[in-house]
């Protein structure tokens, strides 16, 4: 049931907050036949038997697991098992039970190896679950990563979306000898971790002590609302605004310099990007101005957490403060040395705080080539130990020089580590090979990627490796590579692929999707620097929680050509447009011109029109160069394969929907006022937002709208407001009302809503000037 529920929700998915609106079985009528891209990122993808005589393996676009016998000739497939949707982890309680989670059917599926290969038990849990580890006494308990939303929490966990600091970083554990007599299964526990979406984990070699990781743990970084900087734009060239005052509250006031572009044309007020420093205990900008009075909250930025899996039930060890913090912004994976169990964490560390694209001539400030550093952290008792596996690139060159993207491993994800803790196994997604590390040179950051023996790189036949698993027996490490669907052998002794062993898995995805995909995700090619990727802020094709000022002071005024919803004034495009949150690159399909203002739009081609988003996308050339670094855009071949790829991309279904597509409650309530009354003096939700499965439209159809903004914006969708929960806390400014003011005190995400993630709450937000809902009807 929930299975087919969810592929028939594909493209009617659609959330906002508390709302959910009946839109599934209508938006696949015309993909009932045809693979739908989901994009779901593999975190555990291959595992052994205890006994290493099978490898596992998810196959993901097929729903599937698949087993292999491991031999001295090699791999040999043996049964191929239907799991969930998007299997994206899998782990071995013994030689014949096999656990598989399920991204999509929010489900893990219990394999027995007994006689023929089946399932034959399903347990649910929390919303997109993503790892899992046995552990605990005996090895009986199994640990699994999932958000805090979804039908499956119980009453205990109930999602709590407006309220403040709660933590978002569900664990569900489970007793594997009773999981209880109802269907879906009955949980040990549910330990809540004050973080967001959690991801990785990994188990001390004595199963003593589970750590789990945040997916987008954040870099304290938040956004101040442009009402707050009170920025007047005075185009004083020379000079930086002076303090002013917001409903009583000193601020800082003003963005800082460049006040034009490099034509001379004032820039819009915008918003400003600030980040916490910890030893002052300000949010500064990049000046080093003080901005405390303007974030009414503090981001802890709690990234691993530490569980007693033997206690009863299992419980996080020591407080929050006790957990460690500042790991890394996007954490993808995580292993322990059994040797000394130190505990590595692949992750990368943004730098968005870093303001514009482009060369940085008349800005003197640009981010281009040096978005995400590919990193290893080492936990070493308390202490937090970041190593920058590139440390070769000189980022202040671009394009880097040639050889550059030799030595780089891009968006580090699979880790395993030998038995004697010496070696070190690393997946670089972004790039076509494996990184060889020695343990003690990374822990003691002394090794030289620019030098033969620094680091090892073993190259493979496929991209994309997402997993790594060691097989000490036979001296092999398996490797599943994403973008071909396979598994790879290497050689642990030589460090070389041993081709003939390599074995396929079988694959539904189109031409069009395979083809397409290294676009996405190769940074050996679509950057200079070799670690830099589309993917590096589109996770997974998706978004990093974070927003950027990627503005271009370095560019000219952009005519806007969009269609605007009312006829009126629709401002040009400057090239300095604020900070921007990262939008998925999910469910782009016949919404028109792309980015928060359009700007990205056909509409300025000769006869192009602006409705079109395959031409739309294809004005992200230019970031290829100006924000990636490469020496030059991609051919219009490769753009078009590109484009075919992305296009495809769909956002999961509504997890807070009913699989029986019925509203309840709130729901019906936020369905009634959405498609009812006028609540912006001139349209109802639907007005602007356009809900038209059949034409593909889910909240939004490519046209512009008049906003409180000094910009003009495209209409944005909503399907992914669920996923910006989790920020509280901003000051009173002149457009928007309601809320509470105060101090909010530690939260799990620095962003929220608006399109440069500022506004706290969807209630606040609904308290702007240009609505006239009540008190009420927000809530």
């Amino acid at each position: 049931m929930q299975h087919s529920a969810r592929v028939q929700a594909a493209r009617g998915g659609w959330v906002a907050g508390a709302f959910a609106l009946v839109l599934g079985i209508a938006g696949l009528a015309a993909a009932a036949n045809s693979f739908v891209l989901f994009e779901s990122g593999q975190v555990r993808p291959l595992a052994l038997s205890p006994d290493g005589t099978r490898l596992f393996a998810v196959n993901t676009p097929d729903n599937r697991l698949e087993v292999f016998s491991v031999g001295a000739s090699g791999l040999a497939k043996i049964a191929s098992v239907e799991v969930g949707m998007e299997p994206v982890a899998v782990a071995a309680r013994s030689n014949t039970e096999v656990w598989v989670v399920n991204h999509l059917s929010d489900s893990v599926s219990i394999v027995d190896l007994t006689g023929t290969p089946q399932v034959v038990r399903t347990l649910l849990v929390g919303d997109e679950p993503r790892d899992i580890v046995f552990g605990g006494p005996g090895g009986t308990r199994a640990f699994i990563t999932t958000a805090r939303r979804g039908q499956n929490v119980p009453v205990s966990v109930p999602p709590l979306l407006t309220t403040a600091g709660t933590p978002r970083a569900l664990v569900w554990v489970f007793d594997a000898t009773n999981l209880g007599n109802t269907l879906e299964g009955v949980p040990l526990t549910i330990l809540q971790l004050f973080g967001d979406t959690p991801r990785a984990l990994a188990v001390t070699p004595d199963g003593h002590t589970v750590y789990a990781g945040v997916f987008h743990s954040g870099n304290q970084t938040t956004a101040v609302s442009e009402g707050a900087v009170c920025d007047d734009s005075n185009l004083n060239d020379n000079l930086v605004p002076g303090p002013c005052n917001i409903f009583g509250v000193t601020m800082p006031g003003g963005m800082p310099l460049p006040e034009r572009n490099v034509d001379g044309i004032g820039r819009p007020e915008t918003g400003l990007i600030v980040k916490f420093d910890n030893p002052s205990g300000q949010w500064r900008d990049q000046l080093g101005r003080n901005w405390n009075n303007a974030v009414k909250f503090s981001l802890p930025d709690l990234d691993v957490f530490a569980i007693d899996a033997t206690a009863n039930p299992p419980a996080q060890i020591g407080l929050d403060s006790d957990q460690y913090a500042h790991v890394g912004t996007v954490l993808f994976n995580m292993v322990v040395n059994p040797a000394n169990n130190k505990v590595y964490v692949s992750n990368t560390d943004a730098h968005n705080e870093v303001r514009f694209e482009g060369p940085g001539v008349v800005g003197g400030s640009t981010v281009r080539g040096h978005l995400h550093e590919a990193r290893i952290t080492v936990l070493d008792g308390t202490s937090v130990l970041p190593r920058h596996l590139n440390k070769q690139i000189t980022y202040s060159v671009v394009p880097s020089p040639m050889g550059t993207a030799d030595q780089s491993l891009a968006t580090p994800v699979g880790l395993a580590v030998d038995h004697l803790g010496t070696t070190l196994y690393v997946a670089g997604f972004g790039s076509q090979k494996i990184g060889v590390y020695d343990t003690s040179k990374l822990e003691g950051d002394t090794f030289d990627p620019a030098v033969p023996t620094g680091v090892t790189y073993v190259p493979l036949s496929g991209g994309g490796p997402s997993g790594v698993v060691l097989d000490e027996a036979h001296s092999r490490l398996y490797v599943l590579t994403r973008f071909d669907n396979s598994v790879s052998v290497v050689n642990t002794g030589t460090l070389s692929e041993e081709l003939s062993l390599k074995r396929s898995l079988y694959n539904l995805e189109p031409a069009s999707v395979v083809n397409g995909r290294p676009f996405l995700y190769d940074a050996a090619f679509t950057s200079s620097n070799g670690e830099a990727s589309c993917s590096s802020c589109h996770v997974f094709g998706d978004f990093d929680s974070l927003a950027w000022d990627l503005g271009n002071p370095d560019n000219s005024v952009l005519h806007n050509p969009n269609p605007i919803r009312v006829p009126g004034p629709n401002p040009n495009f400057h090239p300095m447009k604020g900070p921007m949150t990262t939008q998925s690159l999910r469910g782009m399909a016949n919404n028109g011109p792309m980015h928060w203002r359009g700007d990205r739009t056909a509409g300025n081609d000769p006869g192009g029109n602006p409705l079109d988003e395959d031409g739309a996308f294809k004005k992200f050339n230019a970031a290829f160069s100006d924000l990636l670094g490469r020496s030059g855009p991609l051919t219009d071949t490769e753009m078009q394969a590109f484009t075919d790829f992305i296009l495809q991309e769909t956002y999961p279904p509504n997890p807070n929907r009913g699989l029986n597509n019925t509203l309840v409650g709130d729901q019906k309530l936020g369905h009634d006022l959405y498609f009812g009354r006028v609540t912006d003096t001139v349209f109802n939700c639907n007005g602007c937002h356009v809900l038209d499965p059949p034409n593909g439209h889910f909240g939004t159809d490519g046209f512009t709208s008049f906003e409180h903004e000094t910009q003009m914006f495209k209409i944005p969708h909503l399907r992914n407001a669920y996923q910006k929960v989790g920020m509280f806390g901003m000051p009173q400014v002149a457009f928007l009302s309601g809320g509470d003011n105060g101090f909010k005190n530690a939260q799990v995400r620095g962003f929220g809503f608006l399109h440069d993630g500022s506004v706290d709450t969807l209630f606040r937000f609904h308290g702007a000037t240009v609505f006239n809902t009540s008190i009420a009807e927000r809530q």
